[in-house]
């Protein structure tokens, strides 16, 4: 297994609400052919130092942030280690994995290296840095919230990726609202109408004041970052970008619903 898939594989099952049968047949051939594209620009050597560094940044993070709260969880560890089994990662992936885990989970552990390293080699391609932070945030909010000092925590990389405080906000509430949306599903009672109606501007990046182009300039804005060959044109391994298109769909369904509550 290649270590784009090992990373995008793994960050899907993190996300959750996997579509990869779906997703990857309609969206195959655009893979192919974004991915050659893209290895016409780069060298091979470049290419593996980017879904290197990648695959590095985003396990010791994970393990940076399970550790925010003063310890690492046995829960925490045999969860991880469930992940790389479902993944059906190689003994030697497997172990790495593990170990950079261990790593941004040590007591005198400290991102700036990290991020430093992920900067120089990936911080030329902005939808990295971006879809790292996405991810992240992702898997902060896997058990509903934050914990404060896991906020902190996640504040401290955002600002050494270059995130603005208000950047970082605004991708928290849209990320919260996305999820909402969970897999594009919509499934909205009458009662919960207008959480999810908020949720759904939410997931946009706007306010309900919105004009109807402001919604629909944000709504084509979200799909592009998160369309297959503007990813791949930035180096964004091939399973990572069909977890990617899950956020797509819940841009759609919120967009969906805005849509149709403004036509009542």
């Amino acid at each position: 297994m290649g270590t784009g898939k090992v990373i995008g594989g793994i960050l899907g099952l993190i996300v959750g609400g996997f579509i990869g049968a779906i997703v990857g047949i309609f969206f195959g051939h655009i893979f192919d052919k974004a991915k050659i594209q893209l290895q016409q620009r780069e060298t091979p050597e470049a290419l593996q130092a980017i879904q290197t560094t990648f695959f590095r940044t985003t396990f010791t993070l994970i393990g940076y942030l399970a550790k925010a709260d003063g310890r690492v969880s046995e829960e925490e560890i045999d969860s991880t280690q469930q992940l790389m089994e479902k993944m059906g990662l190689t003994a030697d992936h497997k172990r790495e994995a593990i170990r950079l885990f261990k790593t941004g989970a040590a007591p005198d552990f400290s991102p700036e290296e990290t991020l430093h390293d992920f900067q120089q080699v990936c911080g030329h391609r902005a939808q990295l840095t971006q879809m790292l932070m996405v991810y992240l945030v992702n898997t902060a909010l896997a058990d509903g919230d934050f914990d404060p000092q896991e906020e902190i925590a996640l504040r401290k990389v955002a600002e050494g990726l270059r995130f603005s405080h208000a950047a970082f906000d605004h991708l928290i509430r849209m990320i919260r609202g996305q999820g909402a949306f969970g897999g594009g599903h919509q499934q909205h009672s009458q009662a919960n109408h207008k959480a999810d109606l908020a949720n759904a501007y939410d997931a946009l990046g706007i306010s309900e004041a919105a004009s109807d182009a402001e919604a629909k300039k944000a709504y084509r804005k979200l799909m592009s970052e998160y369309h297959p060959d503007k990813l791949i044109g930035q180096g964004v391994p091939d399973d990572m970008v069909k977890v990617a298109t899950e956020r797509a769909q819940e841009v759609q369904a919120a967009y969906d619903l805005i849509k149709s509550s403004r036509k009542k």
